[in-house]
């Protein structure tokens, strides 16, 4: 499903050229479970990124089901990212002042949003186990509530691919195992592939696969 070739990531940093990525050569099998580890800095973040759209390739090529998506444009990416991606972040990212359920259906209005959408929405945030939490505004929500919620909000366009950056990171250790149970659950269930970055190992031993990333390079 997914052909990562020669990729490499380079930016600029003051006048100093910086290697976030080299040479990753990586494929990903559709309805995967996939580790990213390894510890802050060393890529994984920028190689979500770049699978993700968020970010392009300074080299080599990405594809997802035989299309390179290094080539698109922002229309293409934009279109990529909303009908194909959904993405999970360790700071959550939600609209602190919007109830739960319009923060879930929030990418569904850059995607001709309809009734159905309000229903797909009531029926994730009741697999995300915080339907009765529906109308309640995020900032009145706990850390594990918020995640929930933007776990609800990654599925909602029923995507093939979805990214998970650090997504215990901010939780305390009993609700970030609640969290991952959750996610694998929904993965099982929807026979979406996902890729999970982590720094932590207990984590990444429960996904079929682990690759691990330091300084940029996966180490074989």
């Amino acid at each position: 499903m997914i052909k990562i070739r020669k990729v490499s990531r380079q930016h600029l940093s003051g006048k100093s050229t910086v290697v976030a990525l080299q040479d990753i050569d990586l494929e990903i099998n559709a309805g995967e479970f996939l580790a990213i580890v390894g510890p802050s800095g060393s890529g994984k973040t920028t190689l979500l990124n770049l699978i993700g759209g968020l970010d392009t390739a300074s080299e080599g090529s990405i594809e997802i089901n035989g299309k390179n998506i290094s080539s698109y444009n922002d229309k293409e990416l934009s279109k990529y990212r909303n009908h194909s991606i959904g993405f999970i972040f360790q700071e959550f990212h939600l609209e602190p002042f919007l109830t739960v359920k319009d923060n879930v259906l929030l990418p569904t209005f850059f995607n001709h949003h309809d009734i159905g959408d309000d229903n797909r929405a009531e029926k994730l945030l009741e697999e995300v186990e915080i339907r009765n939490k529906s109308e309640s505004k995020v900032n009145e929500l706990s850390g594990g509530q918020k995640q929930r919620t933007a776990i609800a909000r990654a599925l909602i366009n029923n995507p093939k691919i979805l990214l998970a950056d650090e997504p215990t990171g901010n939780l305390d250790i009993k609700t970030g195992k609640i969290i991952i149970d959750l996610l694998i659950a929904l993965h099982k269930k929807h026979k979406t592939t996902l890729i999970i970055a982590t720094h932590d190992e207990k984590i990444a031993k429960a996904a079929q696969r682990i690759i691990k990333i330091t300084d940029g390079k996966i180490i074989k």
